[in-house]
C-alpha cells in the first residue's frame, strides 16, 4: 500500500522547514510582546508574499522579518537586501488597506534567531533594519 511508504526526502525537507518558520514565529512573538510591542498579524498572506509578524509599537506599524541562522558562524546582524525591503514595504502598505487602521510611519524590522550551545536560541531585533 502506497500510503504506508515513507514520505518521499523532498516532502520531509518541506515539512520540516516548515514546522522550524512556525517555531521561529511563536519564538519571536513571545519575544516581541515582552519588548513592550503589541502583535497585530502573524504569518499574514497576500498575492505579493508573506509578512512573518505584524506588529505595533507606539505610533508604528512593525513589519518584522524572522530568520534563522542554523549556523553560529553567519553574522546575524546582515542587513536587508534593498529589494526584500521594498517587498516588506509593499507588504505593509497591502496589509494595512486589507485591515485598515492609522499609523505615524511603516518600519520594517529584522529579527533573527540563532542557536546557542545550551539548546536556546539567542534573538537579535533590529529595528529600522530597512
Amino acid at each position: 500500500m502506497q500510503w504506508l511508504e515513507d514520505p518521499a526526502p523532498d516532502l520531509v525537507d518541506a515539512m520540516l522547514a516548515q514546522v522550524r518558520q512556525l517555531v521561529a514565529r511563536q519564538l519571536v512573538t513571545g519575544y516581541l510582546e515582552r519588548a513592550g510591542l503589541r502583535i497585530l498579524d502573524h504569518g499574514w498572506k497576500c498575492s505579493d508574499g508573506v509578512i512573518d509578524v505584524v506588529a505595533t509599537e507606539g505610533p508604528a506599524l512593525v513589519v518584522c522579518q524572522v530568520t534563522d541562522r542554523r549556523c553560529r558562524r553567519l553574522h546575524p546582524r546582515r542587513p536587508l537586501a534593498r529589494a526584500s525591503a521594498r517587498k516588506l514595504r509593499r507588504l505593509g502598505v497591502r496589509w494595512l488597506a486589507a485591515k485598515g487602521g492609522l499609523f505615524d510611519e511603516l518600519r520594517v524590522d529584522l529579527v533573527t534567531l540563532t542557536p546557542e550551545s545550551a539548546g536556546g536560541f539567542a534573538v537579535e531585533h533590529v529595528r529600522g533594519a530597512a
